[in-house]
């Protein structure tokens, strides 16, 4: 079995169309339970345990059986291998063995994923393609369906999950930072991040103008889509809508990040089965066809990006997401970018330029109605602002639009289009999926 994809990533302008257009299909979604995090005790509560319940659920949604299935992408990185032994807190021993091990608790691999699929009576026993090394969901779908499209597989179930261990959420260094990083990351990456981010949004104050404030419609606008997607954290744990008296008076974690304006870890898991059109046209599901995704990876000019980066970055990935798919932004009816700090999401907005936002107008944009039921419907999944850190509601909120299923969050104009994803300066990407192969 082979993990080498030659048609991706696709970092560069001016490829042209993609050159599977159309003939890729998203034929199934399934996700799992959302939690705070694992409660350290309940095996049916595992991050390996949700990961299950959410392949099995994409594949059911397929109408199909898991022998079906010849091709398997998970993110093992995203899962842990990515960080050091002290940022998982390890080793500890949470059970007599076999439990003595992370791989299936707090994180899993492809070998744990599919002996456990096996075991549970749903065997991935025709696999011919395998990748788990894929770091981030934005990457890792891009991926998918080259990988279909490149006939590595003609049936694919890809995974992703998000964890969150009690007290050690992504500090990655560990307890210090080492290195280079003790300068710029010096009480983690978590931190780090939020720190860049800050900053880049205090640039994007003195250039365009505005304040910390004009944020707040949006960031109430992303929690009301979230109490409107069932299986959000939000809906299901703290069903409660925000006000702008809320979000003025929010603690400050890095200012002017807030608490409103980050996401909150949560333990869950995701997956989604890509087919060639020509099965997807025998499946249970309409077709989402695949018309074009687009990868980031800039290499850092310093120790911290700035808006400029952040810009010209999401400005290149507008452009060649849109070439190969052989539209314009007034063809994009559904955008659900990532918004994992509310100071970076107008980054997106206005380098895709959706609704004629142009840099700079995102605020004015903001204080207009972008609700579910009005002429400016953004974000309608709610992200992860409204439904916790999964970095998955904007890829199946972009399905439901797309099938019509999005029950109070469906969105009142033309839904045939949709483009999601994430992206910074470092890496990650995009996909266009479209209801119509052409």
């Amino acid at each position: 079995m082979t993990s080498n994809v030659g048609g991706w990533p696709r970092y560069k302008e001016g490829m042209g169309l993609w050159e599977h257009r159309g003939k890729v299909a998203i034929v199934g979604y399934g996700y799992s339970p959302i939690d705070r995090r694992w409660d350290g005790m309940s095996m049916d509560k595992t991050l390996g345990a949700y990961q299950l319940i959410a392949m099995k659920r994409a594949i059911a949604d397929a109408g199909l059986k898991s022998t079906d299935i010849d091709g398997f992408m998970c993110s093992e990185a995203a899962a842990g291998d990515s960080w050091a032994a002290a940022d998982r807190g390890t080793p500890r021993p949470y059970f007599a063995p076999p439990y003595d091990s992370e791989d299936g608790l707090s994180i899993t691999s492809a070998n744990w994923l599919i002996a456990r699929m096996g075991e549970a009576g749903t065997p991935l026993s025709n696999l011919k393609f395998i990748d788990r090394n894929q770091l981030a969901i934005g990457q890792e779908t891009g991926k998918a369906a080259q990988a279909v499209g490149d006939g590595m597989a003609d049936v694919l179930v890809m995974t992703y999950n998000m964890g969150n261990v009690p007290g050690r959420y992504l500090l990655e260094e560990g307890i210090y930072s080492r290195g280079g990083r003790r300068w710029s990351a010096p009480w983690g990456w978590m931190t780090s991040a939020m720190m860049q981010h800050a900053f880049v949004f205090l640039q994007y104050l003195t250039k365009y103008g505005g304040s910390h404030d004009n944020l707040a419609p949006f960031v109430i606008n992303q929690r009301r889509n979230g109490l409107m997607t069932p299986w959000g954290y939000y809906a299901q744990h703290e069903p409660y809508q925000i006000t702008t008296e809320d979000y003025l008076t929010q603690r400050y974690v890095c200012w002017p990040n807030g608490l409103l304006d980050s996401d909150r870890p949560v333990n869950h898991a995701f997956a989604l089965v890509f087919a060639t059109a020509e099965r997807a046209r025998d499946m249970k599901q309409k077709p989402i066809y695949v018309l074009s995704h687009a990868q980031v990876a800039e290499p850092p000019r310093s120790t911290m990006a700035t808006l400029e980066d952040h810009e010209a970055c999401t400005d290149s990935l507008a452009r060649r997401l849109y070439e190969g798919a052989g539209v314009t932004a007034r063809d994009l009816d559904v955008y659900n970018p990532y918004d994992g700090f509310a100071t970076f999401t107008q980054t997106y907005l206005e380098g895709f330029q959706w609704h004629g936002v142009k840099r700079g107008e995102a605020f004015d944009f903001y204080a207009g109605d972008i609700s579910v039921e009005g002429p400016h419907p953004f974000n309608p999944s709610g992200g992860n602002l409204g439904n916790g850190r999964t970095r998955t509601a904007m890829y199946t909120d972009s399905i439901e639009q797309l099938r019509g299923i999005a029950g109070k969050r469906q969105i009142r104009l033309k839904a045939e289009t949709a483009a999601m994803g994430q992206v910074t300066p470092g890496g990650n990407g995009h996909i266009f999926l479209g209801v119509h192969p052409s």
